[in-house]
């Protein structure tokens, strides 16, 4: 219960206890992801959602695919180690003692090996693909999950912004921590089985190899590292190229009416220039690399080479032998190089994996609820302290409007949509949904009843009838279609090129501000709740039209509560009942016409 409630529940409101929950997180606790399900099976929650959890569970959720996969890649590296050797027994046992059966066996050998790398090659790669990419989509599940869970977040516990990321790149790195197993299975198969073929041909030259490779990874790492951080840079640069591009588009009319496109353009090109630059320098540093590199690897080999001459010269190895062991320091190269770079990939991989901790362990902004279930029928709406004034109640079946005559006003009311929406808890006071205390009802229960159409509600990427919910399985289309009469959404089909199939923008700029508003209002009324609060539904739209929206909602809206928060004479003529709010809490109520009547303050407020 949230500090400073009243406790007393209305009579009999705790007769049925339908949909509890199980597990009840209090407020403060991250929520779980219940009934999460992928390819037809059930997801499990996380142990602890931390950076090592989600790592363990991106593995052991992959656990058959990673498995096999890294047995393919153990195979095939191994494989990949004894080509060296094979061509170094045909030399000693075909090439040099002129025999075609031997050659015709190692050439058969060797056609095998062959077979054997590449499938095992192609088996592994498509096995792991399979396991970084589950992870991968699982992550994006559950992060979804979590951004949709019915009991929110707290305020700033997550970043709008940072959510696109952590649900793309983010997940993506940590299913790639499926793809460093798998190359360090395969490393590690290679070190094992190359050093042990080395050692036999000669231990002296097995060891120098050995030995040598070790301080030849680590320079090569020590040189890697300036690239890593000039792409971290190029990224980032990148980054705020493209956070600009996007910024400008968003606000492409506001740029356009200031006059200001070419400012807005010197902006965006100086951005990209910071990001061509930080390239250009990420470019360099590869090229040094690279350079560097070769020439370390060559003079290792050289090294290599010129000890294994002596030796082949001296008589203490053959010339396959000689063959074999360079082959074999050549090839042992590239494990040494892998296993240090799967050290970085596993570090970006944890570094997402807390991004992705974060979200799933963000604290609810309230609780499950679900102990007590909301009575049939129209509902009643009790408000009492709510801010620490407020004080208001709406019978059942009642049209209200509320009228907001100052900012400490609005704070009270925006305070109130917020809790009557489910997405916080009042600090002080309570909210009361047809006698039963708001807070105890389970945030899916409490917004089938009842649903707030906030002023700034969003429109979704796709067609106008979608985002109605014209033709969408499950909803009444006669209803739909006299919600959107009513908010006259369907004169706006008519305007626009396309109708109904017209295409909608990102938030659905491509309309007016008026349009946007009326379909909005039409997918409210659309949901057909018991109790409806409309926030300034009408701000864009002409006085004609409103007028006409006004009757129309009015009449839909006939017998089931419904609060419109407006200055809209139109709007609040259609009302039952008009509330005044100043300072916090009720100053004055009664009829739009009795107010007009006796009350100069509100005239001012919503004739002038």
């Amino acid at each position: 219960m949230t500090a400073g409630r009243t406790t007393t529940r209305g009579a009999g409101a705790d007769a049925e206890r339908p949909g509890v929950l199980p597990d009840d997180p209090s407020p403060g606790s991250p929520p779980a992801a219940h009934g999460l399900v992928i390819d037809g099976r059930p997801l499990p929650a996380l142990d602890a959602p931390d950076a090592r959890g989600v790592l363990r569970r991106a593995v052991r959720g992959q656990a058959r695919f990673v498995v096999p996969a890294s047995v393919f890649a153990m195979v095939h590296q191994a494989c990949e180690a004894a080509v060296p050797v094979l061509i170094g027994i045909t030399v000693d046992r075909a090439i040099a003692q002129h025999s075609l059966p031997s050659l015709l066996v190692t050439l058969g050998a060797m056609v095998v090996l062959f077979l054997v790398l590449t499938s095992s090659m192609r088996a592994g790669g498509r096995l792991v693909r399979r396991a970084t990419q589950g992870a991968g989509h699982e992550m994006r599940v559950r992060v979804a999950s979590r951004v949709l869970d019915p009991r929110g977040t707290e305020p700033g516990t997550v970043k709008t912004g940072e959510l696109l990321s952590t649900a793309t790149s983010d997940a993506q790195r940590v299913g790639m921590v499926n793809a460093a197993v798998w190359t360090a299975a395969g490393a590690a198969a290679a070190l094992v089985v190359g050093a042990a073929l080395l050692v036999q041909a000669s231990v002296l030259l097995g060891l120098v190899v050995i030995l040598g490779l070790v301080p030849v990874s680590l320079l090569t790492t020590l040189i890697s590292r300036p690239l890593v951080r000039r792409s971290a840079v190029e990224q980032a640069a990148a980054a705020r190229a493209a956070g600009t591009a996007t910024d400008f588009l968003a606000g492409l009319r506001v740029l356009k009416g200031l006059g200001a496109e070419a400012v807005a353009a010197a902006r965006y090109a100086a951005a990209s220039a910071t990001s061509r630059d930080a390239a250009i320098r990420a470019a360099v540093v590869i090229a040094l690399r690279t350079a560097v590199v070769t020439a370390l690897t060559g003079l290792f080999l050289a090294v290599v080479a010129f000890l294994g001459a002596r030796l082949a010269l001296t008589g203490q190895i053959s010339v396959g032998e000689f063959i074999s062991a360079l082959g074999l320091t050549q090839f042992l190269l590239g494990p040494f190089t892998r296993i240090a770079a799967v050290g970085a990939q596993i570090a970006r991989a944890r570094a997402s994996a807390g991004r992705i901790a974060d979200v799933l362990a963000a604290p609810a902004a309230v609780p499950a609820g679900g102990v007590f279930s909301l009575p049939p029928g129209p509902l009643a709406l009790e408000v009492h302290g709510v801010g620490g004034r407020l004080d208001l109640v709406v019978l059942a079946g009642e049209r209200v409007g509320i009228v907001v005559s100052d900012a400490e006003s609005r704070a009270a009311v925006e305070t109130l949509l917020t809790c009557l929406a489910r997405e916080a808890d009042p600090e002080r006071g309570t909210i009361r949904l047809g006698g039963v205390d708001l807070d105890d009802v389970d945030p899916v229960a409490a917004r089938e009843r009842l649903l707030v159409a906030h002023h700034d509600a969003v429109l979704f990427t796709g067609t106008l009838a979608e985002n109605l919910g014209l033709g969408v399985p499950g909803l009444d289309e006669a209803a739909v279609r006299r919600a959107v009469r009513a908010a006259d959404a369907d004169q706006v089909a008519e305007v626009v090129p396309g109708g109904y199939d017209a295409v909608l923008t990102e938030r659905g700029r491509s309309l007016s501000g008026g349009q946007r508003q009326r379909v909005a209002l039409a997918r409210a009324l659309a949901a057909d709740t018991d109790v409806l609060v409309l926030a300034d539904p009408t701000t864009g739209v002409d006085g004609v039209t409103e007028a006409l929206i006004a009757e129309r909602v009015a009449a839909l809206r006939a017998g089931r509560t419904t609060l419109t928060v407006t200055r809209s004479p139109a709007l609040l003529a259609g009302t039952d009942r008009v509330v005044v709010i100043s300072g916090g809490r009720v100053r004055a109520e009664g009829t739009h016409a009795e107010l007009a009547g006796i009350d100069a303050a509100y005239r001012e407020l919503v004739l002038r």
